[in-house]
């Protein structure tokens, strides 16, 4: 696999404590990489490594194949969880000076501005202070200067933090057209259903440990436990329970329906097929619902940190 960033056995210390234990992640070219954890688990400790706001006490980052090098930060768009934008000045003044600072020409900076200021509907808010925006219409402000010198590598910590259900829509929309024109991202959130959506790789940090990394589909291929949600118009509902029970590993659940069926998680014993499963159900009613139980990223989430402790 062609991977864009490697970091291997990371560790690094702050006194006493053990920020990040021979953590070791790779970032394949063209994907948006889910790094999770707990709160100070060691996630933003190693953003800021690959950075190089922070060295590492032990271990190497290898980018796009070569060790990283201070150059390299022209390489990489960091949009923090904690904003850092100068509140008293005006909007585009501040834009344009982060973006000649990352190296673009007035010209191409102005250009680049425009581009992102109509695309994200911000024009007006050329002329305004920081400090005449809400947290939300700055994060944009941040958003367009993290990515406006197009580096290879998007680095973005809780980027939704702020932001309306609309604009928070609007900026995972983005995120994903720019994996999809060549840009390789890193994104680190708590929102596990912006996981679902957006990545195709992720790794779980939990004290200071990565505890599992992988695809996704993979993992959650991994986790699932060939389980079944099942709706049952049962033809004897008092004897609908005791039947499944000699079967199967069953669990009365509930989920939204039109109709008033019986619902269970049934759980398939090994050997048998789904066809198998669902011969069954049908000689005992009705089958009116029928769909895999796939574990989500939160449950996997969950599950792996409360095994780790």
């Amino acid at each position: 696999m062609n991977n864009l960033l490697v970091a291997s056995n990371i560790s690094k210390s702050f006194g006493e404590f053990k920020a990040l234990n021979n953590v070791s992640i790779k970032v394949p070219k063209g994907s948006i990489f889910g790094l999770l954890g707990p709160n100070g688990a060691g996630k933003t400790t190693l953003i800021r490594i690959v950075n190089q706001i922070t060295m590492p006490d032990v271990g190497e980052v290898i980018l796009d194949g070569k060790p990283l090098q201070p150059k390299d930060i022209q390489h990489i768009g960091y949009l923090p969880e904690e904003r850092g934008l100068y509140k008293s000045m005006k909007v585009g003044e501040q834009a344009m000076y982060l973006a000649q600072l990352k190296g673009l020409s007035k010209s191409q900076a102005k250009e680049r501005l425009k581009y992102w200021f109509q695309r994200l509907e911000i024009e007006g808010w050329w002329d305004k202070k920081i400090q005449e925006l809400s947290k939300g219409m700055a994060q944009k402000i941040q958003f367009v200067v993290t990515v406006l010198h197009q580096p290879k590598l998007l680095i973005f910590d809780e980027p939704f933090s702020g932001f309306d259900p609309i604009n928070a829509n609007l900026i995972k929309d983005e995120i994903i057209n720019l994996k999809n024109e060549g840009a390789t991202v890193i994104f680190s959130t708590h929102r596990m259903e912006s996981v679902e959506e957006m990545c195709d790789h992720i790794a779980l940090i939990n004290k200071s440990n990565k505890i599992l990394d992988g695809k996704l589909i993979d993992i959650k291929r991994a986790y699932k436990s060939n389980t079944y949600k099942v709706g049952l118009l049962p033809n004897n509902s008092e004897k609908l329970e005791i039947l499944l029970k000699e079967k199967f590993e069953i669990k009365p659940t509930s989920f939204k329906t039109i109709n008033k069926e019986s619902q269970y998680n049934i759980k398939i014993n090994e050997g048998d097929s789904v066809n198998d499963l669902v011969s069954y159900l049908t000689t005992l009613g009705q089958l009116t619902h029928f769909e895999e139980v796939i574990p989500s990223v939160s449950d996997i989430f969950i599950e792996t940190v409360k095994n780790n402790k």
